[in-house]
């Protein structure tokens, strides 16, 4: 299967993650699920946020531990089966309890998919294409982003009663299964992960059915120089966090700021409490809705369309620089033109009030979404990539968390300003990004390690050779392999 194939199918994982983080938004502003849940306090609805990201955040956390233990298509079969029982309460509940109980679960089984996805394609495909297939992850994202958005606001014209809010959720239900089927069949496993489990053999045969795009003698070096990194990078392994942030502290903390930032540029903030925002400007609630999935679609088809044309030909670095300062430009804007005619009846400075918001949306799913994802898995090296993208995937939530709780009382009482914070912060990652952030565009996972000073291996032409032989048995033995399955198919 090519890997643009698999990478479409591995970004069901993502998927989930947009869909079931945005149908909250819409599912907790139904008047029948909160009569259904006997009208919950202000705290209690917004604990259907707070218990998400924190599930969110011990899934990612969980990845630092089991990720590598259990590798990555098992691991990711793990969260499967968990997200499908946590969407699966969430659909059926009977009370609020019962409510907050799938949110966690869910939000725990995405939390530990988000990280580890990108963490695969980036392991699995070409080097002159790992932003596109990497970044498909991402899309994955924002298409759920999307949907949930758009199946939100259909629901809403549903008959009064538990459809309008069950029947959005229940459509997560069957893609956890879909998922777990196609990662027990036909998705092929890492390599890199194989050669790191001692299983060089395996891991030859999955390169040659990944990486059809490359010549025989292309596709036997490639595979000889990764697999002497990686042998090479576990003589040196180390295990403990100390060791870790000690020898490789500026791989370790780029991947964990690349997160950690994304979150303080507000992106959470805005797209939960957009509804806010729009009412603060007078508009209607059935329109507030079609704002809401029009705010979805415009970061999908930005994501989507940077992910094909610029992530590997303009570079990581370029889109991270070029995201961080729009969005400060974007904020300081959206500040001063709601405080302007939030409180007015000019509806042309309405309307450049919401151009803010959305051309926050181009820009943050355009230049961050897919980039910073990828990016944080990349970096790193294959023995701190689970450990280390875990901690940061836990960094992303837990500073949501906080900003995200803060949102309705920022907005209420300092209203508009609070976009000033985001910019603060955007400015100071702008800085760090500028000086610490080296490109990755077109390199192996393995000479991504000499922009950051550490030791890439260089092989022999004996040992370039020696690894041919082997390597020209392993395809003759697949194609041997090939012929009896098509004999087969055709008797």
């Amino acid at each position: 299967m090519p890997a643009f194939g698999i990478a479409l199918f591995a970004a069901i994982g993502t998927f989930l993650f947009g869909f079931d983080t945005g149908i909250a938004t819409t599912t907790i502003a139904h008047q029948s699920w909160i009569a259904y849940m006997d009208k919950p306090s202000k705290a209690l609805t917004g604990a259907v946020v707070a218990v998400y990201i924190a599930g969110e955040a011990g899934g990612a956390l969980t990845q630092t531990v089991l990720g590598d233990k259990l590798g990555r298509i098992r691991f990711m079969q793990m969260m499967c089966i968990i997200v499908t029982i946590g969407t699966t309460v969430q659909t059926a509940a009977t009370n609020m309890n019962m409510f907050l109980a799938g949110r966690v679960l869910a939000g725990f089984a995405v939390g530990g998919l988000v990280g580890t996805v990108p963490i695969y394609l980036s392991e699995i495909s070409a080097p002159h294409q790992r932003g596109l297939i990497g970044g498909i992850s991402g899309c994955g994202i924002s298409f759920g982003t999307m949907v949930s958005n758009w199946v939100g606001m259909a629901c809403g014209y549903a008959s009064y009663g538990a459809v309008q809010w069950r029947l959005p959720l229940a459509i997560q239900i069957p893609w956890g299964i879909i998922l777990f089927i196609g990662l027990s069949t036909f998705m092929p496993d890492s390599p890199r992960q194989l050669i790191r489990k001692g299983h060089v053999d395996r891991a030859r045969v999955e390169f040659i059915k990944i990486r059809r795009d490359l010549h025989s003698t292309e596709a036997q070096e490639e595979f000889a120089l990764m697999h002497a990194q990686i042998e090479y990078e576990m003589e040196r392994e180390i295990k403990s966090y100390k060791d870790i942030f000690r020898l490789f502290h500026r791989r370790a903390m780029v991947s964990i700021a690349v997160q950690t930032m994304t979150a303080l540029t507000g992106v959470n903030v805005i797209q939960y409490y957009q509804t806010i925002l729009y009412k603060s400007l007078g508009i209607s609630s059935e329109m507030i809705l079609v704002l809401a999935g029009i705010y979805g679609t415009f970061a999908f088809l930005s994501n989507a369309l940077t992910t094909r044309f610029l992530t590997d030909q303009w570079g990581r670095r370029k889109m991270i620089l070029t995201g961080l300062a729009g969005i400060v430009l974007i904020e300081i804007y959206a500040a001063v033109i709601q405080l302007e005619f939030q409180n007015s009846d000019n509806k042309v400075g309405k309307g450049f009030a919401v151009l803010g918001i959305y051309l926050f949306v181009v820009t943050y799913y355009g230049m961050l979404n897919s980039t910073t994802w990828l990016y944080g898995a990349e970096v790193l090296p294959i023995a701190l990539r689970s450990k280390v993208m875990g901690l940061a995937a836990a960094s992303h939530f837990i500073v949501n968390v906080g900003i995200t709780e803060a949102g309705p009382s920022a907005f209420a009482t300092i209203k508009q300003n609070y976009y000033y914070v985001f910019v603060g912060c955007t400015l100071f990652f702008l800085v760090i990004a500028w000086f610490y952030f080296p490109e990755t565009r077109h390199k192996t996972l393995e000479e991504i390690a000499a922009a950051f000073g550490d030791k890439v291996v260089t092989l022999t032409e004996i040992e370039i050779a020696q690894e041919q032989t082997v390597f020209e048995e392993k395809a003759t033995m697949g194609h041997v392999e090939d012929r009896r399955t098509e004999a087969h198919h055709q008797v």
